[in-house]
Formats: C-alpha cells, structure tokens, sequence
C-alpha cells in the first residue's frame, strides 16, 4: 500500500509539473500562439528576436527584426473574435531556410529591374539577375533575408535599422535605412521608411504582407472585395517587365475602381495582361498621387467582415493574389498555403523606374533623405 500511495504521489507531482509547465508556456506564447524563443538566434552575427506591439484596443502586431518581417497582425472580426490575418511562420528557422518574401521590409528595390541594370551618372551598374533575368526585391540577398538593428521604445512603436554597405548586391553607396512600425489606437499599422546614403544611387522600398482576412489562411483570398483608386495601371511583358506604357483600366479586369471580389477576372486569360501576371501581379498608378489622407485601396473579407484601408505617400501600388504559392509551404499552426490564399497591396514607386525616365525618380543622392509612408488601417465592413 506504502508502494501505490508512493507511486501515485509521484504521478501526481509529474503530473502537476506538466500542467505548471503547459500554463508558464502558455502565458509566454503571443495572442497569435508565437513563441518568442523560437525567433531567438543570431544571423550573420546578429541576434534575431520577435518584437510584439499592442495597442488600447487589444489589437496585436508582431514583428522579427530578421527581414522586418510582419509575423502576425490579429484584428477582431465582425464578431468580435481576433483573426490573424497575415502569412508567415512559427520561427525564425522556417525563415531562414524558406525563401519567401512574406511580411517583409524590402530594400533595396521592391520590385524588378530590367535585367539587373541600372545607369546612374553613365556607369553602367549589374545587379543579381534573380527572376526571368531581371533583379526582383534587391536580389536573392535583399534585405529580406539580413537582419535589421531593432529598438523598441515603448508597445506601440518599433524601429528597425539596416546599415546596407556599399556594393549590398551590387547597389552602390553606403545605404543607412531605417522602418519604423507604429500600431495606433484606431487600429492601423503606420510604416514609415527613411533613408540616406553617401553615393548616389536608387531606393524603392516597400512592405510585403499576405493578407487573407478570413483569418483562415487555407480559405482562399478569392472572395475578397478589392477597391484600387487607380485609373491607369502599367502593363508587363511574360516576364513580368513593365513595358514603359501606362494603360487605362477601363473596359479591362484591372478595373477595380467599382469593388469587386479578386477572383471575378482573375483566371481571364484570353486577356494578355493577366496571362502574363498569372492572375495578377501588376502595378497601379494611384489617382491619390502621394496624399497620405487619400485612400488608395481597400480590401474586405465578406466572411469575416474584417476589411484594411491602405494609405500611401507612394505613386503606386503592385496588387498580387498569391499567384505563386502552390500548396507545398506550411506556414503558422500548420496551414498550407495554397495558390491565391492571399492578397498583397505593396506601396511602391513604378517597378524598372531607374531605366524610364519618364516615370517618378527612385534617385537619391547623397545629402537627400528618402521618405515613404503606408499605413494598413483595420476596421470592420
């Protein structure tokens, strides 16, 4: 009896340490079920982490500093239930051995550069040729995949620094960019960006969110609202490349001045631009014109009742509907993400804008500072 009643007590002693332990990680895991440690680790000699910002409202933002990534964003939904509405991983490892662009600040360039080539002051400069031989977000090293310095002052703010030395992919001059994050109390993610350098060279960055405001990553994004505030938009060739013309949306499927669901036109591939896109991958020019106040897009889930407003100081914004992913990445709590299950809104200057003059320069020269806002603004629909 001594032996059962001993026995049966150490059962129970293991069996509370279970519980205390499940409890203690529990109460460490974020609002989006992250675990912080698991973004610990050092890249490149930088230490990685995962940075989370809250705001009065409950809403919750949660950012690693390896690519600046957006990890999560959990808004509530016409319920009132919390949806994480953004793709990503677990960990910083799925990170780093997964190439995805998903979240992440992009620099030097988002968006392609015709054959990796740029000229500035008659040097002909080569850039990575990472996609249908052009340069595509900085390179297959942009900053997407390099560790940014973080500080964090208080919940709701995050700054990211990245010191990008010259030659960064080939880009040239010393290149110190910095993104700050602010989660504001009416429920909008404020991105600023600023950058200098001491070498003349070209800045076009952006943010690159997944957004599937179903909260369920694995529904499709087809059903989605989509308003562009944009009359004209820029065609590409089958490689993606912007042909230099700027086309009306009128009496075309890029017209989405009247909302409507993303899928309505998508698979419409008797029309030549969104045979080349796949669906679509393109760049509208936004009738906001760089007003921040103005809207440029917004994007509406009809099941959740989650929408996002975006706002830009930029020219452009490239609209794309997860074309590419094709069901063989698993991403956060074990989803697959599946062609079309999301859609990204990426403030921008013109994509190939250093080799058309003609469009609004992405030139910055030493002594000038580069500055872009977008903010992703939650509500209800």
């Amino acid at each position: 009896m001594k032996n059962i009643a001993k026995w049966s007590g150490l059962i129970g002693l293991v069996a509370l340490c279970a519980t205390a332990c499940s409890t203690k990680q529990s109460e460490n895991l974020t609002l989006s079920g992250l675990n912080p440690a698991n973004f610990n680790d050092t890249i490149d000699g930088k230490p990685t982490a995962l940075y989370v910002l809250k705001n009065k409202n409950g809403m919750e933002v949660c950012v690693t500093n390896f690519g600046g990534r957006i990890v999560s964003v959990m808004v509530p939904d016409k319920n009132g239930e919390m949806k994480d509405v953004v793709l990503g991983f677990d960990s910083i490892g799925k990170y780093e051995r997964i190439p995805s662009d998903f979240g992440a600040s992009i620099g030097r360039y988002a968006n392609r550069i015709d054959q990796g080539r740029i000229v500035l002051d008659g040097d002909t400069i080569q850039l990575p040729q990472n996609n249908y031989g052009h340069c595509l977000h900085g390179g297959p090293n942009g900053w997407q995949y390099k560790v940014y310095d973080a500080e964090q002052p208080d919940s709701t703010t995050l700054k990211l620094v990245m010191n990008s030395p010259d030659g960064d992919e080939n880009f040239p001059g010393n290149v110190t960019a910095t993104v700050t994050y602010t989660l504001t109390d009416d429920n909008a993610i404020d991105i600023s960006y600023e950058a200098t350098t001491d070498k003349k060279t070209v800045i076009n960055m952006t943010n690159h969110s997944y957004f599937n405001l179903t909260g369920d990553p694995e529904a499709l994004a087809l059903d989605h609202i989509l308003y562009l505030n944009a009359d004209n938009y820029t065609p590409v060739d089958s490689t993606f490349m912007t042909t230099g013309e700027i086309a009306s949306v009128k009496g075309t499927p890029f017209d989405f001045l009247t909302p409507k669901p993303v899928g309505q036109d998508i698979n419409n591939f008797e029309n030549e631009q969104v045979k080349n896109g796949n669906g679509f991958d393109h760049n509208w020019v936004l009738n906001s014109k760089g007003d921040i106040n103005i809207l440029a897009a917004r994007l509406s889930s009809p099941v959740s009742g989650i929408s996002l407003e975006v706002y830009t100081t930029e020219p452009g914004i490239q609209a794309y509907t997860g074309n590419f992913l094709d069901g063989t990445v698993t991403g956060k709590n074990g989803k697959v993400y599946n062609q079309r299950a999301s859609v990204c809104l990426e403030t921008q200057h013109y994509p190939d804008s250093p080799n058309k003059p003609e469009w609004p320069s992405t030139v910055l020269e030493p002594g000038q500072t580069y500055k872009s806002q977008c903010i992703f603004k939650f509500g209800i629909q």
